[in-house]
């Protein structure tokens, strides 16, 4: 990577992070200074390969990217829906496989079909008002909320609620069900539009290489 420039990586914080460290390691990409989990420092470098690396609650993540505080973000794709910032989506990394779906107990079914006027809670606004309002052509009433959002048809907050699903036990264990699919959702590779210009060489090379490891981990199984 033949530059003097630091390209800088937007991690989100947890299992996101490790997994998006583990595929770099696979292209040669390392940062020692990540390894040691008691360290306060909030920026690590990669000094021989020129790259500068830093962890962020995932929401933040699109904004720093955006505003090019870092060159490249690692991010899900909930995430880049719901914040809507101008970046660069460039790579599906394949990893926290899940999906963005209304849910409920099995009598809003009729709700749904019916197209009635319905209370929607969700920690996704923008993506639920997207998909009611401008795919289904539904009104409803949106409820922000931060934690359990299964809490919401059980109290009768809410009708229904748009949420990620991975394995579907909680919604079981709560008498809940997936009534409709907004989306599937995965980990995605993000870049600043600046950054995609001025680094094309180097950032270009760098999604080649990602995309070949996807591509042969894909063939093994």
């Amino acid at each position: 990577m033949g530059s003097d420039r630091y390209l800088t990586f937007a991690l989100g914080k947890g299992r996101l992070a490790d997994k998006a460290l583990s595929m770099l390691n696979q292209i040669g990409i390392t940062c020692r200074e990540m390894d040691d989990k008691s360290s306060r420092k909030l920026i690590f470098v990669n000094e021989e390969l020129k790259l500068k690396f830093f962890l962020a609650k995932g929401p933040d993540v699109p904004t720093y990217v955006e505003y090019g505080a870092a060159d490249l973000g690692v991010v899900g794709k909930d995430t880049i829906l719901e914040e809507n910032r101008r970046v660069y989506e460039v790579l599906d990394l394949g990893f926290g496989a899940c999906r963005m779906c209304v849910c409920g107990p099995p009598e809003a079914q009729t709700l749904l079909q019916n197209h009635e006027r319905i209370r929607v809670a969700t920690k996704y606004p923008n993506i639920a008002r997207d998909y009611f309002h401008n795919k289904k052509n539904q009104t409803v009433d949106l409820i922000k909320l931060n934690g359990s959002v299964e809490l919401g048809p059980l109290v009768s907050l809410s009708d229904v609620i748009v949420d990620i699903v991975e394995t579907g036990s909680t919604l079981r264990e709560n008498g809940l069900v997936v009534l409709e699919e907004i989306c599937p959702l995965s980990a995605r590779l993000i870049v600043n539009q600046v950054s995609m210009q001025m680094e094309a060489e180097r950032i270009r090379g760098l999604i080649r290489e990602l995309s070949e490891a996807l591509n042969g981990r894909r063939m093994v199984k």
